[in-house]
């Protein structure tokens, strides 16, 4: 039962990655302290992937879920 739901998570682990090739997040830094006067920038940190990793997910995750069939079978 455990490799049937591993194949579930890998699926739609894949189908988000295919959706979303890429996240960014912000962080805040400071550039400037003096005394009472500070000034911060925002820096943008973008994360990317190849869809064909989400490919690669998607039909591990059907290959474990036909294993595991075969298995029970």
């Amino acid at each position: 039962m455990k490799i049937k739901t591993i194949g579930i998570v890998m699926i739609i682990l894949g189908i988000i990655m295919l959706l979303y090739t890429s996240f960014n997040y912000v962080t805040t830094e400071k550039v400037v302290d003096i005394g009472p006067i500070q000034i911060n920038k925002e820096v943008n940190h973008p994360i990317k992937w190849s869809p064909a990793i989400g490919i690669v997910l998607a039909v591990g995750g059907i290959a474990l879920i036909v294993v595991s069939n075969k298995k029970e079978a």
